[in-house]
C-alpha cells in the first residue's frame, strides 16, 4: 500500500527538479537558451521575408502573363472561327464574368453567338430521374439521327439539346428548324424545366461550347439536392459527346484541371478522350484565348486536350484554315431526315413536358 511518505518523497523530488531547472535557466544556461531562441526567431523571420518576396514575384509574373494574353489574345484568335455560329451551354450556374470572357473570346475569333443555355438542377436531380426518362422517351422520336436504342436517357436528352440548338430549317431559310424549336421548348418549359434560355434561339449553331462550372457543389444522393458525382459526370459527358456528333464541332470549357475535374474523367476514358476536345483553365484569360483555337481545330477534325491535366500542358491547338460552313448541305440533310418516317408524338411530348416531380 502506498503511504503518506511515498507522496511526500514524490513531491520533494518534483520541487527539487523544478528548483534545479530554474537555477540552471537563470544561471549558466540563460545566455545559451536565449541566444538559441533569438537565432531561431531571426531565421524564421528571414525565411518568411524570402517566401513573401518569392510570392510577390510569382504574383507579378502571373499578372504580366495574364495582361499579355489579354492583349495578344484577340490578335492570336482573329479569324479562327470566321463565319461560324456557336451556342454556349453552361452545365449549371457559371460566373457571369467568366461567361462574358468566353463569349468575348469566341466573338474575337469571328464567331457569332446563337444561344446561351444554362442547365437547371433538374437535369441531374435524382428525384427527377423518372421524369427525365419519360421525357427522353418522347423526345427521341424527334431526333434525327437518334442515339442507339440502349444509349439511355442522359444521351437522349443531350442529343435533343444539341439538335435543338443546331438543326437548320429544311427550307434553307437560315433559321432554326421548327422541330428544333420544339425540342428546346419541351426542355425549357413545363413544371420541371431542364434548362433555361437566355434569349429565344433564332438561328442554328454550327458548333457548341460546353462550359463546366468552377468547383461545382455536388451533394450526396441521400441529401437529394443534387446528383451524385458519377451521374452528373455522365450527363455532362453526354452533352459534350453529342456536341461533337450532331454539330460541326464541340469543346468542353473546363475550370482548373485536377483529379476531380470533368476533364480528368474524360481523359480517364481512352475512347472518350479520342472523341472529345477539352480546354482547362477557362476561368482565366489564357484558357479563354486557347478555347476558340481548340474549337476551330475540332471543327477541322483534330481532337485535342489543352491546359492543366493534358499530356502536354504547354501544347497549343494547331492552326487550321476552315472552309466556309456548308449550311445548305446541312439543310438538305435535315430535309432528307425530316422526310423519313417518324411517329408524331407532339401530344405525348406536351403531356411529358407538363409533368411534375417524380421519384
Amino acid at each position: 500500500m502506498i503511504d503518506f511518505r511515498y507522496h511526500l518523497v514524490s513531491l520533494i523530488s518534483v520541487f527539487l527538479a523544478l528548483a534545479v531547472g530554474i537555477a540552471l535557466g537563470a544561471g549558466p544556461l540563460e545566455q545559451t537558451i536565449g541566444d538559441s531562441l533569438t537565432g531561431q526567431v531571426d531565421q524564421l523571420r528571414v525565411e518568411k521575408e524570402e517566401l513573401r518576396a518569392e510570392l510577390d514575384e510569382q504574383a507579378a509574373a502571373t499578372s504580366d502573363l495574364q495582361a499579355f494574353a489579354g492583349a495578344a489574345g484577340p490578335r492570336l484568335v482573329a479569324g479562327a472561327l470566321e463565319g461560324r455560329r456557336v451556342a454556349v451551354v453552361a452545365l449549371g450556374e457559371v460566373d457571369g464574368e467568366r461567361l462574358a470572357a468566353i463569349r468575348a473570346g469566341l466573338e474575337a475569333a469571328g464567331a457569332g453567338l446563337t444561344a446561351q443555355v444554362t442547365l437547371t438542377p433538374a437535369w441531374t436531380d435524382p428525384e427527377q430521374r423518372s421524369y427525365r426518362q419519360a421525357l427522353a422517351g418522347t423526345l427521341v422520336q424527334y431526333l434525327r439521327p437518334a442515339p442507339a436504342a440502349d444509349a439511355g436517357p442522359a444521351a437522349e436528352l443531350a442529343t435533343a439539346l444539341v439538335q435543338g440548338l443546331t438543326r437548320p430549317d429544311v427550307a434553307g431559310t437560315d433559321a432554326l428548324a421548327a422541330d428544333g424549336r420544339l425540342l428546346l421548348e419541351l426542355l425549357s418549359t413545363g413544371d420541371t424545366p431542364l434548362l433555361s434560355l437566355g434569349e429565344p434561339v433564332e438561328a442554328p449553331a454550327d458548333a457548341v461550347v460546353v462550359v463546366q462550372p468552377v468547383a461545382p457543389e455536388v451533394a450526396t444522393e441521400e441529401e437529394g439536392t443534387a446528383a451524385p458525382a458519377a451521374e452528373a459526370t455522365e450527363a455532362a459527358v453526354a452533352i459534350v459527346r453529342a456536341a461533337g456528333t450532331d454539330a460541326e464541332g464541340g469543346v468542353l470549357a473546363d475550370g482548373p484541371g485536377g483529379a476531380d475535374s470533368l476533364t480528368a474523367a474524360v481523359l480517364a476514358d481512352g475512347d472518350l478522350a479520342d472523341d472529345v476536345t477539352t480546354v482547362t483553365g477557362t476561368e482565366g484569360v489564357v484558357g479563354t484565348t486557347v478555347l476558340p483555337l481548340a474549337l476551330a481545330a475540332d471543327i477541322g477534325g483534330t481532337v485535342g486536350h489543352y491546359g492543366e491535366g493534358a499530356e502536354d500542358p504547354s501544347a497549343l491547338p494547331p492552326v487550321v484554315a476552315l472552309d466556309p460552313p456548308d449550311r445548305a448541305g446541312r439543310a438538305a440533310a435535315a430535309a432528307a431526315a425530316a422526310a423519313a418516317p417518324a411517329t408524331d408524338a407532339a401530344g405525348t411530348a406536351g403531356d411529358a413536358a407538363a409533368g411534375g416531380t417524380e421519384g
